[in-house]
């Protein structure tokens, strides 16, 4: 049975702090840490305050990106939008993740 996928949402009026790496983060509101992605589960239809951590991206259209996170204590799949300040190296990597790392081994490809 798959879990549900809701959007993500967050208290605008708070900082941000990274359960994850630590970073605070100061100035706009935000859902995730800009340097790690990680995130916290706040939804407040069910609220476990539990570590999300980004599992992909997902492009909708034209700079149009957002996060996929998934809750460490859950399995709630949740959507945020990628912002300008993320770590592009991060985002990167969790973006050419199916492509490094197929589910099946690469030595297939040669045979095709």
């Amino acid at each position: 049975m798959s879990e549900p996928f809701t959007a993500h949402h967050t208290d605008p009026t708070t900082a941000f702090d990274c359960p994850s790496c630590g970073t605070s983060s100061t100035g706009a509101p935000r859902d995730h840490c800009p340097q790690c992605l990680h995130t916290r589960h706040r939804d407040p239809a069910d609220p476990c305050d539990a570590l999300m951590t980004p599992l992909a991206v997902a492009v909708h259209g034209p700079g149009d990106w957002r996060l996929i996170h998934r809750c460490t204590a859950c399995a709630t799949l949740t959507s945020a939008p990628v912002r300008a300040d993320d770590h592009q190296v991060a985002l990167m990597a969790l973006a050419v993740r199916p492509l490094a790392q197929p589910p099946f081994p690469l030595d297939l490809l040669g045979r095709i």
